[in-house]
């Protein structure tokens, strides 16, 4: 998003009078009215993502020739991170998604997109995790830009920067999910298990939203670190194979439990 923004500038110095207007309303980048709700910043939950097709080549800014790393894994860099907000809010992200400054994402510069990162303020150690789906910061010392909703969870908003270690979390290249089988015991009880986190909070809000999505009961089952979020239980197979399905689009990792 900001590699755009940065042509654009450029034109302008040379003189490029024909150039294209800008597609940014705001000239300089401002903090949004609100906070984030609680919704909108609850834990991501990383998965294995096929890379983007845009955003994902090498590049070039201010003269500065970027290499996206095709080998990232055990990535990990400690230096300033900063964010950014209104200017950039609803328009499009480097590759192609429509950035929203209340959700946890973030821009790098030569991360493969989408990627999940861990970032910790190294001044308070809160942790957050981000998907890096957008270019940049450009700026000689800083190594990530967060989103308001990111630099929020960090407790950076006020400062502006902080200090991070930000670390990448990778997953398999292909993701086995267990084919839906057709069940012949119709009255069988059963739960549909979405996932599970460390946090109690995110999880139990983000299961009382796929719960009222589907209009079905929900429970959150500790399992020593974990909180698995589950929902049911359902009276019969049939129906956990209906939802398990439906769920499948956000959660694919979802699974039919049998009581």
């Amino acid at each position: 998003m900001k590699h755009f923004l940065l042509v654009m500038m450029i034109f302008t110095m040379f003189g490029c009078t024909n150039s294209p207007k800008s597609r940014y309303q705001l000239t300089h980048d401002v903090a949004p009215t609100r906070l984030p709700t609680t919704n909108e910043i609850l834990d991501i939950i990383p998965r294995y993502e096929p890379y983007s097709r845009g955003g994902n080549k090498d590049y070039t800014v201010r003269g500065i020739s970027y290499q996206v790393l095709k080998d990232p894994t055990d990535y990990a860099q400690i230096g300033n991170a900063s964010w950014y907000g209104r200017k950039f809010h609803g328009h499009l992200t480097s590759n192609g998604e429509i950035y929203n400054m209340y959700t946890l994402s973030a821009a790098h510069k030569s991360l493969p997109l989408p990627s999940f990162v861990r970032v910790t303020n190294l001044a308070n150690n809160k942790q957050v995790i981000v998907r890096v789906n957008d270019r940049g910061p450009f700026h000689p010392d800083r190594i990530i830009d967060l989103s308001y909703g990111a630099a929020h969870r960090l407790g950076m908003l006020r400062l502006g920067t902080a200090k991070v270690k930000i670390e990448l979390l990778t997953y398999p290249t292909t993701v086995a999910v267990a084919p839906l089988q057709k069940h012949h015991n119709i009255s069988e009880p059963c739960l549909v298990q979405l996932a599970a986190s460390s946090n109690e909070v995110a999880a139990q809000e983000q299961l009382r939203l796929v719960a009222l999505s589907h209009n079905v009961p929900s429970q959150l089952e500790k399992h020593q670190n974990l909180y698995r979020m589950q929902l049911g239980p359902l009276s019969s197979l049939t129906k956990c194979d209906d939802l398990v399905k439906k769920v499948r689009q956000n959660h694919p990792k979802a699974f039919i439990k049998k009581l």
